[in-house]
């Protein structure tokens, strides 16, 4: 304070410093987001080698879905970075792709708006595996003007009896105009029409 007084005192003009705005903009360049798609045969590292490019070129990975499919392996990712980063990412995967056999895409895309119109429900599916149920279950949704967030489908043996079984894991969203007990109404009906246990619930947080 008393520095700031001889300035002044001096005729000299006294900063508070640089406006917030300018140095929030120098400090915290805008991010930008790429979704990154890979697949190719299982092995150990994969996981490895993609993460380290991402770090490497300094970005970001917000949101990852990794599982084996028969003997490949599968990636999706969001990640965030400035444009350096992004467009460097983008060099190096498509490196990598090129020494190691996989089949990489990548695509710029924006963040997700907030949906205020929208309630998010789960849905849970388990039944004897046969065809056509992720088909059925999709087709009562999207006819209802309802979309789907996320799918998370498994086969697998019964624990007691070894049956093939199927189950489905949805994130569906709701417009806030549906009326909810004639939806869950209509939804198992269809369920009981083709032999699911089913449970459709709000989404909790």
């Amino acid at each position: 304070m008393l520095l700031k007084r001889r300035l002044a005192a001096q005729g000299k003009r006294v900063y508070g410093g640089p406006p917030a705005r300018y140095t929030d903009r120098l400090e915290t360049p805008m991010k930008q987001l790429i979704a990154i798609s890979a697949i190719g045969s299982d092995r150990t590292g994969l996981v490895y080698d993609l993460t380290r490019i991402v770090v490497d070129c300094g970005g970001n990975i917000l949101e990852s879905r990794m599982t084996a499919l028969g003997n490949e392996f599968a990636v999706l990712m969001l990640v965030a970075g400035n444009w350096h980063t992004l467009a460097k990412l983008e060099g190096e995967l498509a490196k990598l792709g090129e020494s190691s056999g996989l089949t990489v895409t990548s695509r710029r895309t924006e963040p997700r708006p907030a949906r205020a119109d929208m309630v998010s429900y789960t849905v849970d599916v388990v039944c004897l595996d046969q065809p056509g149920v992720l088909h059925a279950l999709a087709g009562f949704f999207s006819s209802r003007g309802i979309d789907i967030g996320d799918i998370t489908t498994r086969s697998y043996s019964a624990a007691h009896t070894g049956a093939p079984m199927f189950s489905v894991y949805m994130i569906v969203l709701v417009p806030t105009r549906v009326h909810i007990a004639a939806l869950r109404e209509e939804f198992l009906d269809l369920c009981d029409h083709l032999n699911l246990d089913a449970i459709l619930e709000p989404l909790k947080s």
